[in-house]
């Protein structure tokens, strides 16, 4: 079924047909192409080029989603460009009844959406549901947005004089997704976005698309008019172009360090605003007074959920011993080893299967390019002299033979100089290291170069109060392995793992997609004397 309308075909035509098309059990030997949005209608595009979207669990073409062409990109900023005066001026409570609508939809098209991730990124059905649910709660936060946008007054600064200040939107944003979050990226980006009055073009990954197209087709039946929120596709072009276009004014961007920079260097060279999440090496610290079955389940779940493939996945155990005596060295040794030992048990117990298999664990991770690159870190860590303690690099799951698929990997005694440490591996993989004393495991995290969270995992307070102060990360969990914060806080990595000075969503996220206008007014009955003088706030 090919998806093709007009620019000047109604949005409501395509929209429950998309919906179908994207969730179809692909019956045509022909896949869906997957259309751009611009001005409110779904337009197939003119690319002669495509990318065919893959089932990573089975290497089925999905879809497939177009290199959108110049002119296209061109006419979804200049959609967003027209729509941004009239939107702007729309009430901030209209503005929030249409989050809260896009709300209630998103809630009740959980299922397909959850389908639609599982089936072009590979995460379980129950992850995926998580993933739409946490760019959900960005949602639930844009619909409070009058008491999020308030400036400031200060009345009679001097004689008469009033100052007050207001937040006022940009004009048009975009954002740049990664695959790993088909739905919670987006609605990190555009609800906060347009609920201050911006207009937005958004570029979705090309591995995984369907999940963007499918909430821009519930935001547009809540009630987001035409041209405010527009889709174009594509990859190094379509991103280079909304870092050129001059109608852009931020850009957001969420993904790997090396695309981050780039588009964070060429986007500041247009003066645009930008905030850019990236890598990450995410380090759980784990004290010889933690509990033990909370600890093992919770490095489990934070290093093998979504096959590792999360910006907060926490990769890396740095297990404390004790330096004080030879004996108390082998009994922290033993204690160490005992923990490890506990920990390949577990992940031996995780079931790997596609993910729309009710049992699965875990899923495939997004490519055989991602899979081959995850397997040659593991073996680099082994040349260096690391112990593979759980391999599952030759993993085999039946009926899903041709899948991307990666079992939990532990690799033990790896240290800082290893590549495997050194790289973000965004796999199931979790690298185990061993410090001597809580000073040596907090230097260890202090020098690597990210910054996006840590956890510690202890029963003192004094070791977790240290830990806050002294660690140099954005997002810290005490005895909590993935701490990222509710909309209301905001999304807080530093260091290498974000580039900008305004982060992801809470009022920072406000703050990035609004700007300060101060107005200082005085109301006077009779014109008196000129003064040429500065202005000051003490009487003449």
């Amino acid at each position: 079924m090919l998806l093709r309308t007009s620019l000047h075909q109604g949005n409501n035509n395509l929209r429950p047909r998309f919906l179908r098309c994207l969730l179809s059990t692909m019956s045509s030997t022909q896949p869906p192409r997957v259309p751009n949005l611009i001005g409110g209608s779904f337009v197939d595009s003119q690319a002669s080029s495509h990318i065919d979207v893959i089932n990573p669990a089975t290497q089925e073409v999905v879809s497939q989603v177009p290199l959108t062409t110049n002119e296209e990109f061109k006419a979804a900023v200049s959609a967003a460009k027209q729509a941004f005066p009239s939107w702007r001026n729309t009430p901030i409570t209209t503005r929030q009844r249409v989050m809260l609508k896009f709300q209630e939809l998103i809630r009740k098209n959980m299922d397909k959406l959850a389908l639609s991730i599982t089936t072009e990124q590979g995460k379980t059905l129950k992850d995926a549901h998580g993933d739409i649910f946490r760019g959900l709660e960005v949602v639930e936060h844009a619909c409070g947005m009058a008491t999020l946008q308030m400036g400031e007054y200060v009345p009679n600064v001097s004689n008469g004089v009033d100052t007050y200040s207001l937040r006022e939107p940009l004009g048009v944003c975009a954002g740049i997704c990664p695959f790993n979050f088909p739905a919670m990226i987006p609605l990190w980006m555009f609800p906060i976005a347009v609920t201050c009055g911006n207009t937005f073009v958004l570029k979705p990954s090309e591995k995984d698309p369907g999940a963007s197209v499918m909430l821009a087709e519930l935001a547009m039946e809540a009630g987001l008019p035409n041209g405010v929120l527009n889709i174009v596709h594509g990859t190094n072009d379509t991103v280079n172009a909304i870092c050129d276009d001059d109608d852009i004014r931020a850009v957001s961007f969420v993904g790997s360090n090396t695309a981050g920079m780039h588009i964070y260097a060429r986007a500041a060279a247009k003066g645009k605003r930008i905030q850019s999440n990236m890598g990450a090496k995410n380090h759980g610290v784990v004290l010889p007074d933690a509990h033990v079955d909370a600890t093992l389940n919770a490095l489990l779940a934070a290093g093998f959920g979504a096959a590792g493939q999360r910006c907060m996945a926490l990769s890396t155990v740095v297990f404390v011993g004790n330096s004080k005596s030879c004996t108390e060295r082998l009994a922290s040794t033993c204690l160490i080893r005992t923990r490890e030992d506990k920990l390949v048990e577990r992940a031996k117990a995780l079931k790997v299967s596609c993910g729309t298999e009710p049992d699965a664990d875990l899923g495939p991770v997004i490519s055989k390019q991602a899979k081959e690159r995850i397997c040659r870190l593991i073996q680099s860590g082994v040349d260096d002299g690391a112990k593979l303690l759980l391999d599952g690099r030759n993993i085999v799951v039946p009926g899903y033979e041709k899948g991307n698929f990666i079992g939990p990997t532990i690799l033990s005694g790896v240290t800082p100089d290893m590549e495997c440490y050194k790289e973000e591996i965004f796999g199931p993989v979790l690298v185990c290291m061993e410090a001597s004393s809580f000073d040596e495991a907090i230097d260890i995290l202090n020098r690597n170069k990210y910054g996006n969270g840590a956890a510690i995992f202890t029963s003192s307070g004094a070791a977790a109060r240290k830990f806050q102060m002294e660690i140099e990360a954005g997002q810290i969990g005490i005895n909590v392995p993935i701490p990222v914060p509710l909309p209301f806080f905001s999304f807080t990595g530093n260091k290498a793992s974000f580039a900008g000075d305004l982060n992801f969503y809470g009022k920072a996220g406000v703050d990035f997609f609004t700007q300060i206008k101060t107005v200082t007014q005085q109301w006077k009955d009779i014109p008196t004397s000129v003064s040429l003088a500065m202005p000051t706030s003490q009487k003449q």
